[in-house]
């Protein structure tokens, strides 16, 4: 991920996240709820066992046959948002891909187009690689914001423990702790502070 964004959207994330979790009275570091945000911004939250008259056979090539290829889709109707997530991912992965798609819409992403060939199979005819990461960053910063990671590394929350208050997988809370420099900022505060008193 290359993560050139434009100038002042990391700073924007993190004022989206202070003035969501303000908007449902949390503390900027307290955990985010993926389901209930959905349900804050109107979005119904569906997975494909809950969509009403899908076909049998539809259903097991999404939930047995190739569930591994797919994550989250996003369907917009009559300015309705519905979010299909996938059932057989972990509680912690389908958070995160309902914050992904949350993100796009929050960000006013165009939706990319999906076609079908003659043999039925889905194709993803469009993909935006910028929208995709910025999704993703603000997807990140939603779940585990600046304040929360701070309050981690400060209180020395061991990082299992973390990801399961934060509902997001180990991988989601390392990446953040890395690219957020957060990790850098505590090991500059410690140097600084065994600096000082080597001094007295």
């Amino acid at each position: 991920m290359s993560q050139v964004f434009d100038r002042g959207f990391k700073t924007w994330c993190e004022k989206v996240s202070e003035d969501f979790r303000a908007d449902l009275e949390l503390k900027t570091s307290d955990p985010l709820d993926a389901w209930a945000f959905a349900e804050h911004l109107g979005i119904f939250v569906w997975t494909p066992e809950e969509v009403p008259g899908l076909d049998g056979g539809a259903l097991t090539q999404l939930v047995k046959t190739d569930s591994s290829s797919w994550s989250a889709v996003t369907i917009c109707q009559n300015s309705h948002e519905l979010i299909i997530v996938n059932s057989q991912h972990s509680h912690a992965r389908q958070s995160s891909n309902l914050m992904h798609e949350m993100s796009h819409l929050i960000i006013g992403h165009s939706p990319a187009r999906v076609d079908v060939d003659e043999t039925g199979l889905l194709m993803l005819s469009s993909f935006d690689k910028k929208q995709e990461e910025e999704a993703n960053w603000l997807a990140g910063t939603l779940l585990l914001p600046r304040s929360a990671l701070m309050l981690i590394l400060n209180t020395q929350i061991e990082d299992r423990t973390a990801a399961a208050r934060y509902n997001t997988s180990l991988d989601m809370l390392r990446w953040r702790k890395n690219v957020t420099g957060v990790l850098r900022q505590m090991q500059h505060r410690k140097s600084y502070s065994a600096g000082k008193a080597k001094a007295k």
